[in-house]
């Protein structure tokens, strides 16, 4: 803990509901108002909170920037940046200068790496999303992987809006979801898929009649 540290942000206004488990580099900045921090919290390097968040319990943050009326639970956030109105947690993890847009709930055990993700997006359940960009209003399903690695090099995986990824979804990069697809439960898409086309099996092929 860094009770100097924490105390001063106590001062301020910030509510710390266990300073005796809660770690706050001298390098952070939390400038918003209405903000809690839970037990078991660490906040690191050049990490910025704003107004209105609600960080942990049981939460690491690292250089980690935190625009206004984020909730963080149980989760990991590195170097990445999270942007207003979201929810991260039970249990995600966002690294590696991702980018998570407005409005979007990343759920359970869901890692994000080296990403941007759109505005009104979901993650919500048991997903990898690597070396990816997800447009907006885009729906992923459980167990999602996006397979960015062909055992030498790292591939991207681009999504466009509007998209639903069926449950179990795996996408081979580098490849291509376009505007307002969808993929059905257990697809491996292996090719690009057009707009608005729905795609389905191993390999996945386009759906008649979609």
């Amino acid at each position: 803990m860094n009770i100097p540290q924490v105390n001063q942000l106590i001062s301020k206004g910030i509510k710390v509901i266990d300073p005796q488990t809660t770690y706050i580099d001298q390098s952070v900045k939390i400038t918003g108002k209405e903000i809690v921090i839970h037990p078991n919290t660490f906040l690191r390097g050049n990490t910025e909170i704003k107004d209105k968040c609600e960080i942990g319990p049981n939460s690491f943050l690292s250089n980690a920037r935190i625009e206004k009326n984020v909730k963080i639970t149980f989760s990991n956030i590195e170097d990445s940046h999270i942007e207003e109105n979201c929810s991260i947690g039970p249990y995600s993890r966002i690294r590696n200068n991702s980018k998570i847009g407005k409005n979007v709930s990343i759920g359970n055990f869901a890692e994000i790496k080296s990403s941007h993700i759109g505005n009104d997006s979901n993650i919500r359940h048991y997903s990898y999303i690597g070396d990816a960009l997800i447009g907006n209003n885009v729906n992923i399903g459980a167990g999602t992987i996006t397979c960015n690695y062909d055992g030498t090099e790292k591939h991207q995986t681009k999504i466009g809006d509007n998209v639903f990824i069926g449950a179990g979804t795996m996408l081979i990069a580098p490849i291509l979801i376009g505007e307002g697809a969808k993929t059905g439960a257990g697809s491996v898409v292996t090719k690009n898929v057009d707009d608005f086309v729905t795609v389905v099996g191993n390999p996945a092929k386009i759906l008649d009649n979609a």
